[in-house]
């Protein structure tokens, strides 16, 4: 089994409705390449939350993850929020490892997607 795994990092909302691209794109990703190697998890307003998938992680001897924040660029949730979840989850599971990645909106691809979505919705 796999010692590392991504968690795919959303903001959350009460609206079922919103959630379920992200859903969907998890459950996709997980046909693809496996349900041990991608998780979701919201910030807040939603479950499960990061400490939720990292418990879970450990009962499966996962101690390690890449945190993608599904946001489009940085701010107060990714300087801040996304730090302090992330020490709230290594304080409760010691040697448990956490890599914050950039944001998705700020991987050079996704802007190239957003361009070419544009120009094909003039």
């Amino acid at each position: 089994m796999s010692q590392s795994s991504l968690v795919l990092f959303a903001h959350g909302s009460k609206d079922p409705r919103w959630r379920e691209p992200f859903e969907k794109l998890t459950a996709d990703l997980r046909a693809d390449l496996g349900d041990t190697k991608i998780w979701l998890a919201y910030m807040e307003f939603a479950q499960p939350t990061l400490q939720d998938v990292a418990d879970e992680l450990k009962l499966k001897g996962i101690t390690r993850i890449r945190l993608l924040p599904l946001f489009l660029a940085g701010g107060a949730h990714v300087a801040k929020d996304i730090p302090e979840q992330v020490s709230q989850v290594q304080a409760r599971i010691p040697g448990f490892e956490v890599e914050v990645l950039p944001p998705v909106g700020e991987n050079p691809r996704f802007a190239g997607l957003l361009r070419e979505i544009a120009r094909e919705s003039i």
